[in-house]
């Protein structure tokens, strides 16, 4: 086993072990420290596998899927399934944030454990079986193992939300579960088809589409994008987001945001699209139109919402609308903002619900009627809010602007009269998007201190602070230095447009 192997299966093991460990170990703090180091200890396996053998160039026309490192083993011979696990470029940033989310989460616990029927170490424990579910679906190149990775986070993420979310949590996570089975269902008959009719499960070998006849790649297509899109989420599936984000507590909200919701997005590329690219061209414009309708519904409910939390949820929706239009264009230059768009929202997303969380901690309050003058009493939490909002409405220079930068110049490269439309309209909804940023700014940081405002103290834990500022130095570094994603992703990426568009 090559150094690169070995890591690719530590990145699973780890966060297995550890939340094993986690559960087991006498005594809270103990267990959420054993888990906090578990998730550490994670990150330290991922980081190393980027470049790999092959380095940024290692690209050529075939096979369009080429991992830097992997390990295939026999799984079920009987049925032609193996344990298949891979990462490349496109694969690599995701794996990193998730690892990097995680362990920020894990060591907000030691400061802070949300109220709830349940143990701090429980949930540091759910956390980590989350990461090996998310981590698997990046790394799974054989197509019932991503099948059954996707489905691994759905019942710890059920009890995080159920169990230290809000007051009406136990409603929002039945909400969250009934819409992911139903993602699930759809995934399970698209995989199924695929499988049965290629013969084959591995992801190298069906990327292209595997000799699939139009008739199945339709049908798939159409199953696998109506899947993914419930998990991205995609308008007008995308109801069970806001109730999930607004009850769950703050860890389980950067989770989800940062890249729980990513899964979809990256299943759409790396299996609906790849698998079944005759179904990617049909459908294409139906895509552009719903991803667009995303941004705009997202952008105009967030300009009437007063509940901090439910606002940045639906804020995600029209992130998440900018990524799926890079998607639908089935063009190098939009496939590449949708991939860094992926990791600007899970960075700035996450640093927003963080300190979502931090404020409604300290004033008891998510109403945006209720939270005015933040900037009079704690000025560095106000900063720091101002910070991510401007990151997030997508202000050059960090790392919002790239992404629908990108999707919208990719739809006006498309060219023909609907994707000019669907350009127009987009950059439409960023000019909302900025809209409803700025009235968040002015109703929370200006004014006159609220009564729930006024007693707060102007100081932040170092905790915070530290969790803070990793997803801080990201948002500037890839907004600044964009290649930091970019680079990594544009082989697989042409390799990949390659064998869609031909």
């Amino acid at each position: 086993m090559s150094f690169g192997q070995f890591l690719l299966v530590a990145a699973l093991a780890l966060p297995a072990l550890g939340a094993v460990a986690t559960a087991a170990t006498p005594g809270d703090r103990a267990g959420r420290l054993v888990g906090t180091v578990a998730a550490g200890l994670t990150l330290l396996a991922t980081l190393p596998l980027v470049g790999g053998d092959h380095g940024w160039f290692g690209y050529g026309p075939r096979p369009a899927v080429q991992p830097w490192h992997q390990v295939d083993l026999p799984w079920a011979p009987g049925l032609d399934l193996r344990f298949h696990l891979g990462v490349d470029g496109i694969s690599w940033p995701l794996v990193a944030l998730t690892a990097l989310l995680t362990l920020l989460c894990c060591g907000y616990t030691l400061w802070r454990v949300p109220d709830g029927g349940g143990s701090g170490k429980a949930l540091v424990a759910l956390l980590l079986v989350v990461e090996v579910g998310i981590l698997g679906t990046f790394l799974a190149l054989d197509l019932v193992l991503f099948f059954l990775f996707f489905e691994v986070v759905l019942l710890p993420m059920y009890a995080i939300i159920a169990g230290w979310g809000g007051a009406d949590r136990r409603r929002a996570a039945r909400k969250f579960t009934l819409y992911t089975l139903l993602g699930s269902v759809l995934l399970l008959v698209g995989v199924y088809l695929v499988v049965a009719a290629a013969g084959t499960a591995d992801l190298v070998a069906l990327t292209g589409g595997a000799g699939l006849s139009r008739g199945t790649q339709l049908a798939a297509f159409t199953l696998l994008a109506l899947a993914f899109a419930v998990k991205s989420p995609l308008w007008p599936l995308h109801s069970w987001l806001p109730d999930a984000h607004t009850q769950a507590p703050t860890v389980g909200s950067v989770i989800l945001a940062g890249v729980l919701l990513k899964m979809g997005t990256y299943g759409l590329i790396r299996v609906a699209v790849g698998v079944a690219p005759e179904g990617a061209r049909w459908a294409a414009p139906v895509l552009g139109v719903l991803a667009v309708a995303a941004i705009l519904v997202g952008a105009l409910v967030c300009l009437a919402q007063d509940e901090l939390k439910r606002l940045i949820a639906y804020s995600s929706v029209g992130h998440m609308g900018f990524v799926l239009l890079g998607v639908a264009t089935l063009t190098a230059t939009g496939l590449q903002a949708a991939l860094i768009g992926n990791i600007a929202h899970g960075v700035i997303t996450g640093l927003l619900f963080f300190l979502a969380g931090a404020v409604k901690d300290r004033t008891g309050t998510g109403s945006l009627t209720e939270l005015s003058g933040l900037r009079e009493t704690a000025p560095r939490l106000a900063g720091l809010l101002g910070f991510a909002a401007i990151a997030s409405l997508g202000l050059p220079g960090l790392a919002g602007f790239w992404g629908e930068a990108f999707a919208v110049i990719a739809a006006v490269r498309r060219g023909g009269g609907l994707w000019t439309t669907l350009a127009v309209l987009a950059a439409l909804g960023g000019a909302l998007t900025a809209a409803y940023f700025l009235r968040l700014l002015r109703r929370v940081t200006h004014g006159r201190p609220s009564a729930a405002v006024g007693r707060l103290a102007p100081g932040l834990a170092g905790v915070e602070l530290t969790a803070w500022a990793p997803l801080v130095l990201l948002a500037l570094a890839v907004g600044l230095v964009p290649a930091l994603v970019l680079s990594y992703a544009s082989g697989p990426v042409e390799a990949l447009v390659g064998v869609v568009t031909k």
